[in-house]
């Protein structure tokens, strides 16, 4: 503690009317000599001593008084900002910036009169980038500015929130030195890709573009390039499946389409082979970097449907409006109400009709259309047998069919859709015999474990229970072909196949061997969930990957991987995962759920790209950003920070020594503000002379009698004066 003894002011008055009042008795005075007072000695010195009582009074007036303040000194406080990002985990620069905080520290604390605050910048996912900035500015919140001494900044210069204008990354107020410790080496290597544009919905069937940059550092020079020259192979996957290569220099920026393949989740990676290792600086920081991966959704544009109804029944408006209502649904549909042949008198010109166009829809739109529904269509010299042929390869070729059959499929062959070429693409053949009597639709073993029909309301979850469904009173017979694969998922009276699905080709095929699920609509005995059933039917045939029966899909759920297995079978086949460093494989055991569904999980998982594999099934799934910010570059650089040390006057230094964990830090001194902050192998700090006041002691120097007496004195000399 010690006592400083300054003087101050406290105005009796406000300064502004002092000074107004000043000036007016200088005008007068000035008036007074201006009238003649000034021709003489006498006139001359008593206007001489008027202002000086004038002035006397002012002074009195503005309240000086000496101060004495008794002062305890702060302490001047200086930060480190130690950088623990995720790019500050490469090459050593972790271990660099703990050994260099510790070495600061300590240089810090010998410094007379200092105190030391060290923040860490923890590690994240990347995905923020590094806020060292901001960082900074958290830990100065709670230091006085007039005791802030200067800052170190611990840090590749990877540093993604420095603002445009420098001045702003200080608070204001805060005027010291920030000094840049650079963590990493001036020889670092890497080389990396970046998409720059890319969309995240595909039209299923079309492609999705994609550009996207390789980058290096350094950009040339020995050892810069791979080992073909300056130009690289880059290998495109497309949801795990190699798609192309291309041929490119580092700097360039190329694009490609890939393909949509599918609803849900898609994912494009993106690879670049890694530098060679034998160049001065060794390798590179990392190849994560080097494989950028990009995921999209697959959309379907619309879902475009020819509804055949053979006849009008009950039935048929069901399908019709429920296929309408989709906003996803073209839908063109036509009713076969009399066969070309018939000749029943009605002019031509009456008949509310138009001719069936079997030639436009069959040969030259078939393709056009996405799915073809056959709804109790029978045989009647409208549809040739090439046409049929037709479908059938519309449906090997990728294509569906839904089958909704009535009596007339179990009828003779003049009559029957079975007795034509599509007999080819169907899994069973009917038997020629209704079953006309009460039941109740129910999942078979099947039924009960497909994404289908398992979930519907009402259905039963075990064999045992009874599905909470209305009856139907009308089943088509028919005989299942062993030689056929094919799924049975409802089945009606003595477990008689109702739902019948199967694959041909690249295409599939439904069938459902009723025509009576209008009753459910009509909510008959309880109704069913006949929307779900009809939209499900539809989706699956179009090849929706959550209706799959075969299914490898994961999620993240909270800080847990969680990997989801759907399947036909008792058990999934075993389950392996490839962790994102691309060598490192682990299999984990299956929970099952209920029947046909299993799960497995992997706690806290580090961001990167996942590979899940169960038999035949593959799927890649990313964990976290696939392109984050941190990653983008990771060569230590100054450029970024460097402003900011050279507008606080602070200065740059790179403080690796070697390829270890070594560093080799430069002196610190104290210096008077204004001074400079660094020089060949130092770095300063201000001495701010900071201090806490404990007591204060003010000693008036004009007391009000002595002023009285000092301008009564001044003004009767000026009087005596001018008297003679």
């Amino acid at each position: 503690m010690n006592w400083q003894l300054d003087m101050v002011f406290a105005p009796l008055l406000p300064p502004a009317l002092i000074a107004a009042g000043l000036a007016l008795a200088l005008l007068l005075i000035a008036l007074l000599a201006r009238a003649g007072l000034a021709h003489t000695g006498a006139g001359r010195a008593g206007l001489l001593l008027r202002a000086a009582a004038a002035a006397a009074l002012a002074l009195a007036l503005m309240n000086p008084q000496l101060r004495q303040q008794q002062r305890e000194p702060l302490a001047d406080i200086a930060v480190i900002i130690a950088d623990h990002s995720a790019s500050q985990q490469l090459d050593n620069r972790a271990a660099r910036t703990d050994a260099a905080a510790a070495e600061l520290r300590r240089k810090l604390a010998e410094l007379p009169g200092t105190q030391v605050r060290l923040r860490s910048l923890p590690a994240d996912d990347g995905t923020r980038g590094t806020r060292l900035i901001e960082t900074l500015k958290q830990t100065l919140a709670d230091i006085p500015p007039e005791r802030f001494a200067g800052a170190f900044l611990l840090s590749d210069g990877r540093v993604h929130d420095m603002p445009e204008k420098t001045e702003q990354a200080l608070p204001p107020g805060y005027a010291a030195p920030v000094h840049v410790l650079i963590t990493g080496r001036k020889d670092e290597r890497d080389r990396w890709v970046r998409i720059t544009r890319a969309g995240r919905y595909g039209i299923i069937g079309k492609r999705l573009p994609i550009r996207f940059r390789v980058k290096q550092h350094p950009a040339s020079g020995k050892g810069a390039a791979s080992a073909a020259g300056q130009s690289m192979d880059i290998s495109v996957r497309v949801n795990g499946k190699p798609f192309t290569t291309l041929r490119m220099r580092p700097g360039e920026e190329a694009g490609i389409s890939v393909p949509v393949e599918h609803a849900g989740q898609n994912v494009v990676e993106i690879i670049a082979p890694p530098m060679v290792a034998d160049a001065p600086g060794g390798g590179e920081l990392t190849l994560r970097n080097n494989h950028v991966v990009h995921t999209f959704k697959g959309v379907r544009d619309r879902l475009r449907v020819l509804l055949i109804s053979g006849i009008p029944h009950p039935g048929e408006r069901i399908w019709r409006d429920l296929l309408k209502s989709d906003p996803m649904v073209d839908l063109v549909h036509f009713t076969i109400l009399r066969p070309p042949a018939k000749q029943d008198g009605t002019p031509i010109s009456e008949l509310a009709l138009i001719a069936f166009p079997t030639y436009e829809l069959f040969v030259q739109k078939l393709r056009k259309f996405d799915l073809i529904v056959f709804d109790r269509y029978q045989r009647r010299g409208i549809m040739t047998l090439e046409y049929l042929r037709n479908v059938v390869d519309f449906v090997r070729e990728g294509g569906a069919v839904l089958l909704t059959v009535g009596p007339e499929f179990a009828e003779d062959e003049l009559t029957s859709l079975y007795h034509t070429p599509l007999a080819d693409i169907l899994p069973f053949a009917p038997t020629g015999r209704v079953i006309e009597t009460p039941y109740r639709a129910r999942l078979g073993k099947q039924g009960r474990r497909h994404p289908l029909t398992a979930t519907l309301d009402g259905a039963a979850a075990s064999a045992a229970a009874t599905p909470q469904w209305g009856r139907w009173f009308r089943l088509i017979e028919a005989r299942l072909k062993p030689d056929m694969p094919h799924q049975v998922l409802m089945h009606g009276p003595r477990d008689k196949p109702l739902l019948v699905l199967s694959r041909e080709g690249k295409g599939r095929v439904a069938t459902l061997l009723s025509d009576q699920v209008w009753l459910w609509a009509r909510q008959y005995d309880g109704g069913g969930p006949h929307v779900e059933l009809i939209r499900r039917l539809a989706h699956w045939l179009m090849k929706e990957p959550d209706l799959e029966e075969e299914q490898l899909t994961a999620r993240m759920r909270g800080n847990t991987l969680e990997i989801t297995r759907r399947t036909l079978r008792d058990e999934p086949p075993p389950l392996s995962i490839t962790l994102p460093d691309g060598k490192t494989t682990r299999s984990l055991a299956w929970t099952r759920r209920q029947p046909g569904l299993f799960t497995a999980s992997l706690a806290n998982p580090a961001p990167g790209l996942y590979r899940l594999k169960s038999g035949r099934l593959q799927r890649v799934f990313p964990v976290g950003a696939t392109d984050v910010t941190e990653f983008r570059d990771l060569v230590a650089t100054q450029d970024v920070l460097k402003p900011l040390a050279d507008a606080s006057g602070g200065a740059v230094r790179w403080i690796a020594a070697g390829a270890g964990d070594s560093v080799r830090l430069p002196d610190v001194v104290k210096v008077r503000p204004g001074a400079a902050a660094a020089g060949n192998g130092w770095l300063g700090i201000h001495a701010r002379d900071a201090a806490r006041v404990l007591a204060v002691r003010h000693y008036p120097l004009f007391a009000g009698l002595l002023v009285l007496a000092a301008l009564l004195l001044l003004l009767g000399l000026a009087w005596r004066l001018e008297s003679r």
